[in-house]
């Protein structure tokens, strides 16, 4: 008889736990226990969709969870657990990933790891000391279009990666543009108090677009480059969101030993008007991940006209998002995709952190090397 994982939630800032929570409950061997909610540093003023009082309803009301707790530790003591979903503020992952470890806890973190460099080393070692299991969640490892740039790189379709290109955005997580998890927003759009009054919003919290997007940037040219960033530079800016102390546009240019990295993020994009990438710039031709007609593909452009569109396999049969591959690994032992392995994410994590020091310094940042620091 296959073993039946007992998942709980804690944290529910991001709305991304909607479609995480959802894919965990659809899967056959998870029984959706508990969950509690982070204490955010100040109260939201309006319960609208995506908001976190919204995301806990909606665990309770359809996906089958069963009851919910006031506080995560007072959960943790009661209810035995095999998997925990943390969908805090980025500035709470390391308290919750803390108290997963001591309760002897797996733990799914969504992107992006943390705010820090400091806080993402606090998750890692807590883990070790404890041995569970943590994964850093990205949607972006769930995109059939991504991996196979990944391969036609490693077949050598564009010879050597010199650069990776993404720009991600729409208009802010709450925003009049933004849609999740496929539920429309027909209340009125939150006034700008209200969003302020939201995490996003909140630099603190580790709110913000660099953080919100610039990781998915650092994570991509990462894992394509296939070698660790040595510099970064950093801009962010909050150019039409007065009412939030938190940027709602960032940009990070990143040096690794033979490529770069432009890794741009916006809540103030109704369309970006060009694809949004990866764009993969090699020393033989140029790969696009772009959707047509529907269709995840990939187009390699040679110049000239030359122009091939690479259609894309689907995922591996029971491992196809997260839950699949989270329980798949923890039953068989087998390596997780390497973009959801921890120790892969704290390098990720040092080079959106040499981004974000940039931005604040207003100088070029050295990416500080991780591995030493946890041995």
């Amino acid at each position: 008889m296959s073993k039946t994982y007992r998942v709980g939630i804690i944290g529910f800032a991001h709305m991304h736990i909607n479609n995480v929570a959802g894919l965990f409950a659809e899967h056959p061997q998870v029984e959706m226990v508990a969950c509690a909610d982070t204490v955010p540093d100040n109260p939201e003023l309006r319960e609208a969709a995506y908001t976190r009082t919204w995301n806990l309803k909606n665990a309770l009301e359809n996906l089958g969870v069963s009851k919910a707790y006031d506080d995560y530790h007072a959960m943790l003591e009661k209810e035995p657990f095999d998997i925990i979903i943390c969908c805090s503020e980025n500035a709470r992952h390391p308290e919750v990933v803390e108290a997963c470890a001591a309760a002897g806890v797996n733990v799914c973190v969504e992107k992006p790891m943390a705010m820090s460099l400091a806080h993402a080393l606090r998750m890692v070692r807590a883990c070790q000391a404890a041995g569970t299991t943590m994964i850093i969640n990205w949607p972006m490892t769930w995109s059939p279009s991504a991996r196979k740039a990944k391969s036609l790189i490693e077949d050598g379709v564009i010879g050597r990666v010199l650069e990776v290109r993404v720009r991600l955005g729409h208009t802010g997580p709450l925003g009049p543009g933004a849609a999740h998890a496929g539920v429309s927003e027909t209340a009125a759009p939150m006034t700008g108090p209200e969003r302020a009054a939201t995490w996003w919003h909140q630099t603190a919290a580790g709110g913000g677009a660099m953080l919100d997007y610039c990781c998915y940037g650092s994570m991509i040219a990462r894992w394509l480059v296939g070698e660790q960033a040595v510099a970064a530079i950093g801009m962010r800016a909050n150019l039409d969101s007065r009412w939030g102390d938190a940027d709602d546009n960032a940009a990070m240019i990143v040096r690794f030993p033979s490529a770069m990295g432009l890794f741009e993020g916006s809540w103030t994009t109704w369309d970006h008007g060009v694809p949004g990438g990866p764009i993969i710039y090699g020393t033989t031709g140029t790969l696009v991940v772009e959707n047509r007609e529907g269709k995840p593909v990939v187009r390699l452009e040679r110049g000239h006209g030359q122009t091939t569109i690479y259609d894309c396999d689907p995922l591996p049969e029971g491992r196809r998002q997260v839950s699949e591959e989270y329980i798949h690994h923890l039953e068989t032992g087998e390596s997780l995709h390497p973009t959801l392995e921890m120790l892969f994410n704290l390098e990720v994590m040092a080079i959106l952190d040499a981004g974000v020091r940039s931005a604040d310094s207003g100088t070029l940042e050295m990416v500080n090397s991780p591995v030493w620091q946890i041995g």
